[in-house]
């Protein structure tokens, strides 16, 4: 009789089953880095130039206005459209909210971190630490970065400002950022989308042709 290798522990099972998905992870990533090197550099380049035309015009898009408002770090909204922008819709999507989300914790924790205990270095660690553990703690561990970037900023970086101020700051510059980002994304795959119709239109025939009137 064929000898069965013993089944692991209904304990082990979750543990197993999250090593074999981060080995698919890997290996699909992997994959997707090989074939991005396989495009042609022509196709490169084209892809290339449009994000780079659409991140630089979101960037100002985001930023000109926060200048008009007197924000005087309104940098920060061109940089979260830039970084909505790197993605295809469905993941801006994502990105955008992870953004706001990230900047709005970190914010909130670093501003009731100073109020309780100052600023200082031991304050600055403990904003960091619970800006990631609440991230984690509402499933939003993708926005922890931010989280921490942002109680970085608000702690150690001077400013003439009150905290709370610095937070309404940050996450409003931020929130209109990912606006500016989501919605140019949204705009050009519906240009590429439009396109793609009118390509697929006149690969087929332009359809039944045109009617003899009688």
């Amino acid at each position: 009789m064929p000898i069965v290798p013993p089944s692991p522990p209904p304990e082990e099972l979750p543990g197993l089953a999250a090593e074999r998905l981060a080995g698919r992870i890997d290996r699909l990533e992997k994959r997707a880095t090989a074939l991005s090197k396989a495009i042609p550099v022509a196709d490169r380049l084209q892809g290339g130039a449009q994000q780079a035309l659409l991140s630089s015009l979101g960037a100002v898009v985001a930023y000109l206005p926060t200048q008009a408002l007197g924000l005087r770090e309104g940098f920060w909204g061109a940089i979260t459209a830039i970084a909505v922008m790197q993605t295809e819709f469905g993941a801006a999507r994502n990105t955008g909210r992870d953004q706001v989300i990230g900047s709005a914790t970190g914010g909130a924790i670093a501003v009731a971190v100073v109020l309780g205990l100052g600023q200082s270095l031991p304050a600055y660690v403990l904003a960091v630490v619970l800006s990631v553990l609440a991230c984690a703690l509402i499933n939003v561990a993708s926005a922890s970065r931010l989280a921490g970037i942002t109680a970085t900023i608000i702690i150690l970086v001077p400013h003439s400002g009150s905290p709370q101020h610095m937070l309404l700051s940050r996450v409003g510059e931020v929130a209109w950022g990912a606006l500016v980002g989501l919605g140019m994304v949204w705009a050009f795959s519906r240009v590429k989308a439009v396109q793609s119709e009118k390509k697929s239109g006149m690969a087929g025939g332009g359809g039944a042709g045109p009617r003899i009137a009688r």
